[in-house]
Order: C-alpha cells, then structure tokens, then sequence
C-alpha cells in the first residue's frame, strides 16, 4: 500500500509522541519497522519533501547485450555477409563462446541498416493450397534443422519431405548450412525416389523458405538444370513450412 507524504509525516508525528516504544506503536499501526526508518531518514534528510514517492526509473538492464558484443556481432556480419541472422547467431555461440539470439542478432543488424531487403517479391501464401498434390513426387519441401551434439558441436540436419506421403525422401547430416547442402541432399532424395531417370518428365517441385541457402545462384542453376521448378513458402504457415517444421520439432523431442 502507497502513502501520501502527508499520512507518512503523520505516522512519524504519531511514533515520535507515542508513549509505546517504536516497534509496539509501529505494529499497531501495521507498518513495518524497515519502512518506517527508510521513511525517517529520508525525513531527516530532505524534510516533507522527502516523503513524497520518487517517480520509478530503471537501472541498468539485467539482459542488455553489452556493447562490445553488439560490436562484435555486427563485425561478424561485415565479414561474412552471406550469412543469415539464424547462421550468425549459431556462428558467434560457436567462436565467441556468448550466447546470442537470432532475434536479437536480426535486431543489431537492423539497427545497423544491415539487413537487406530481398530482391524477389514474396507472394502470401493463403490458407490453403488452391492446387494440392495428389501423388507422390509431385512437391518435395526441404529446410534445415539445427542440433547442438554435445562434445562434438553444432550439426544442421537438411530434410526432404513429400508433400502428398509426408514421407522423407533423403536427409542429410551437415556441418554448415550453404547451397552445396541443400544440392547434395537434393541429389540423395532424386536417386533416392527414381526422379534422376532420363523418364522421367515431371520432376518435382521444390518448396522452401527464404534462408540464405535457398536463394542462392547455385541452387538456383542446378534447379534449372535438372527441370525443378522452385517455389517459396511463409515461415511456420500450416500449409507451407509449417509443415516441415512441426516434424523438425519431433526430432528434437
């Protein structure tokens, strides 16, 4: 409960006359005895004055990253710049030994003006698609998952779902997450389904996010060389990503 200046000068008045020694007289008012004596110091000190309630102002914040560390986040951006905020993140716990978050390294680079607006438009997806798969090789989604293995570090775990079975064509453990990641697993789940055949006609489509490793020029060139159209997905849409991702959890589970 908050007094006003007025009633805390009252309180002090009243033990001050009491006939009771403190505590007594201060238990039967229901005011503890430290709050009292910070009360009567402050009096001592400034007067009435200082009994008024002092407006709140935050110290330091516990988990403010310091700026040192903020320096070095963006220095690691600067020389590696095809890296992403998630890979960052993973690098600077790796080499710095500092926890850093992706959202917060996103944020520091933002600040920075060192996130980048990407150069393909992003289409919304709806809440469902309007043309679903009704076979198996029709739509392949692939994404990366992260594991923390201990003693040994870091892995990146690249799967390759179908969409109509939502069973894993091929996966692949791996040590960075880069195009040449990507393309080796895709070269696993094409032997893996029969769809590296000459036969073939309709190769399947490919769905992802928007990570680094899937918009590069590399992925992209080896897509058009082996007749694999590419499409992209919002992050944890259900019927998108979402749905990848959900089975990424279980792995971790």
């Amino acid at each position: 409960m908050r007094y006003p200046a007025s009633e805390k000068l009252e309180i002090i008045r009243l033990v001050e006359r009491s006939h009771l020694p403190a505590k007594r007289t201060l238990e039967m008012l229901g005011i503890p005895k430290t709050t009292f004596y910070r009360w009567y110091d402050r009096y001592q000190a400034f007067g009435e004055s200082g009994l008024a309630d002092r407006q709140p102002h935050p110290g330091r914040v516990w988990n403010r990253i310091p700026d040192e560390v903020r320096q070095a986040v963006v220095d690691l951006a600067l020389d590696e710049p095809e890296l992403s905020p998630r890979e960052l993140a993973v690098r600077f716990t790796d080499t710095k030994r500092h926890f850093v978050s992706e959202a917060s390294v996103y944020r520091i680079l933002k600040a920075q003006d060192l996130i980048t607006s990407p150069a393909f438009i992003v289409v919304r997806a709806a809440d469902e698609f309007h043309d679903k798969t009704t076979r198996p090789n029709q739509l392949w989604q692939t994404d990366f998952t992260y594991l923390k293995v201990v003693v040994w570090g870091w892995y990146y775990l690249s799967t390759v779902p179908g969409d109509f079975s939502r069973y894993v064509v091929a996966w692949k453990l791996c040590t960075t997450m880069r195009a040449e990641d990507v393309i080796e697993t895709l070269d696993l789940a094409l032997e893996a389904s029969g769809c590296d055949c000459p036969t073939v006609l309709h190769r399947p489509r490919l769905l992802s996010d928007n990570g680094s490793s899937y918009i590069a020029g590399d992925l992209a060139t080896w897509l058009t060389g082996n007749g694999m159209e590419h499409v992209r997905g919002a992050p944890n849409h259900p019927q998108t990503q979402g749905k990848i991702e959900r089975w990424h959890q279980t792995c971790a589970a």
